[in-house]
């Protein structure tokens, strides 16, 4: 006989409008609203294909994230990113600082 419990498992409901049960789990507020705040804490000030590297260094951050789903590993790194934190934003900043010491640099061209 086992010294560990079982745990108990957590049945959640699906979310009316998307019909999907991870909206219910990670967020209260509007899903929507968390990606809009996730692309918009990503995105560079700076470059021409913000979004796009935004939405590309999103997905590249849910890769590295530990576990099997990806759809997890994603809506937990958009929450992160909206909350403003997360390897997304630490690379946008390392890209954002690199961008601003090359743009003091450009007049000796």
């Amino acid at each position: 006989m086992s010294r560990r419990s079982t745990a108990e498992e957590k049945t959640t409901k699906f979310d009316p409008i998307y019909r999907n049960r991870l909206v219910n789990m990670l967020t209260e507020t509007n899903p929507l609203y968390v990606l809009r705040q996730a692309l918009c804490g990503v995105t560079l000030n700076i470059a021409v294909k913000a979004r796009s590297l935004a939405i590309r260094w999103l997905l590249g951050a849910s890769r590295k994230r530990l576990g099997r789903n990806m759809a997890f590993k994603l809506c937990f790194k958009l929450v992160d990113a909206a909350n403003g934190s997360g390897d997304a934003i630490r690379k946008m900043e390392e890209t954002h600082r690199m961008a601003e010491a090359n743009r003091a640099f450009a007049h000796f061209h």
